[in-house]
């Protein structure tokens, strides 16, 4: 009987599209399983001309869009295809057994009418913060997929740090007085200046949505947020400007992200490309990536309600490319439930803040198992090729550090990384790791790196141990910096100075 189940889960390995990128892995996971849909495909065009909509204009196909997922999950599911246009529209809900299909050439507009993301519910309940601009939760077979493009208008959304954005080009200089001519409200911000875009000029029909800019901002919310369900692919679309995180699938078993292109500014705050917390069993391919914030970021939840949902595994992170980010691949802050089997592999960053970055702080930490990074080239890496911090302060724009989790429990643990297969041009440091006493980073291996045109130290470390670098070599640089809390950091087969 087990022969013949083995049996029939190698079958279906052989049948799945996705087989090819689990080849050649140096760790055994587990594998996804496709996301079958029913085989019913509606337009949205009959939705349209119900509900008197036409493309391009300020007409909201909420209704239409919203009434066709529905009606299609009402009687079993499958593809809603929506057709090439400008379709502006206000949040959506998917549910069980939908695929959300934008044609090339459709775009799904979320409306900037903040006030419609804050609609009291049937029960009459008013939210604490906007609703997603596509929600679902405790559903199976999600599909958001095609050629289209998701935007959320996400300028209306976020503020805008002055001197971050002075340091760009001068059509990054120039979003500063733009926004400044549609009204807005400057705020000092310690020695810098935060544009909110809150009292906008009134012709524009934006109302606030709160009391003051800074509550307003706490309100913001993701472009697309999937929670609690199961069997979830996101393939070929294109998600734009959110006005916070642009994907963030949290709980879910058995997700793929499959050719995505999320692309924002660098300079838009909160604005990570995904987010993903507490999923067992994932495949990111063939993305591109352009955001204002982390991008590919995994997340564990905080303190006990983290460890409760369990840790992220078996991922293969593949095929990716990352332009400007914070971070190509992140860790953190938050990852309590923990982050166990993790294959990063034949991935590109380049121009992004740091390379693989791991930050975490005592309250929101948890372990790591079987990391693996391999086979990755990064260039003209702002910071760090390979970061580690356990004392991150995550701090929300404009405001100080949150003082609520437990500093008395879940420290980070970081330790069992594997690091090889590495070529890295114009970096900082190579690798810069901040521990905690008692809480060293510790167990990580590095083999066959190489970096060119190294700024500063190739090793900052402080709080480590058992480090091991095997065939590793920089050029450029100065002299270590290596503090006497580290032990057993060895350099191609020498203690490291």
């Amino acid at each position: 009987m087990a022969a013949f189940l083995i049996g029939t889960v190698f079958a279906a390995f052989a049948q799945s599209p996705y087989e090819t990128y689990y080849e050649n892995l140096p760790l055994e996971i587990e594998h996804v399983r496709p996301v079958v849909f029913p085989d019913t495909t509606i337009n949205l065009k009959s939705y349209l001309k119900r509900f008197n909509v036409v493309p391009g204009t300020d007409v909201l196909a909420t209704e239409a869009i919203q009434t066709a997922i529905d009606e299609l999950a009402a009687a079993g599911g499958g593809h809603l295809v929506i057709p090439r246009g400008t379709w502006k529209t206000g949040p959506l809900t998917l549910k069980s057994n939908i695929d959300l299909h934008l044609s090339k050439g459709a775009v799904i507009l979320f409306t900037e009418d903040k006030s419609l993301y804050v609609l009291p519910d049937k029960k009459g309940n008013v939210p604490t913060k906007a609703r997603p601009c596509i929600a679902a939760s405790k559903a199976e077979n999600i599909g958001i997929t095609g050629q289209g493009v998701i935007d959320g208008q996400g300028f209306f959304w976020r503020p805008i740090k002055y001197k971050k954005i002075m340091k760009g080009s001068e059509e990054d200089q120039a979003m500063w007085e733009h926004a400044k001519s549609l009204g807005g409200r400057c705020v000092p911000n310690g020695k810098d200046t935060l544009w909110y875009p809150f009292n906008l000029k009134k012709d524009l029909n934006i109302p606030n949505i709160a009391s003051s800019p800074e509550e307003q901002e706490k309100m913001r919310y993701h472009l697309v947020n999937i929670t609690d369900s199961k069997n979830v692919l996101i393939e070929g679309v294109t998600l734009r400007n959110s006005p916070k995180f642009h994907l963030v699938p949290a709980r879910i078993q058995n997700l793929i992200i499959d050719g995505i292109t999320v692309d924002c500014p660098w300079w838009a705050q909160n604005g990570d490309a995904m987010d993903i917390g507490n999923t067992q069993v994932c495949l990111v391919v063939n993305c591109k990536i352009n955001c204002g914030d982390d991008g590919i970021c995994m997340k564990g939840g905080v303190g006990a309600d983290g460890v409760k949902r369990g840790p992220n595994r078996d991922f293969l992170i593949r095929q990716d490319t990352v332009y400007r980010a914070h971070g190509g691949f992140v860790i953190g802050s938050e990852f309590s439930g923990g982050m166990q089997r993790m294959i990063v592999k034949d991935c590109v960053f380049d121009g992004t803040d740091i390379g693989l970055r791991f930050k975490s702080a005592p309250g929101r930490g948890g372990w790591c198992e079987s990391i693996i990074c391999e086979d990755i080239i990064m260039k003209n890496i702002l910071e760090d090729a390979i970061f580690f911090e356990s004392g991150y302060a995550d701090r929300a724009v404009g405001r100080s550090a949150t003082d609520s989790d437990n500093k008395e429990a879940y420290f980070p643990d970081w330790g069992n990384f594997t690091f090889r297969n590495i070529t890295a041009v114009n970096v900082r440091n190579f690798v810069n790791a901040s521990g905690m006493k008692g809480f060293p980073i510790h167990d990580c291996t590095f083999s066959n790196i190489h970096i060119y045109g190294l700024i500063r130290e190739p090793l900052r470390l402080t709080h480590c141990t058992k480090f091991t670098f095997t065939d590793c070599s920089y050029s450029g640089g100065t002299k270590n910096f290596i503090d006497k809390t580290c032990s057993e950091i060895i350099y191609n087969g020498k203690p490291a100075e």
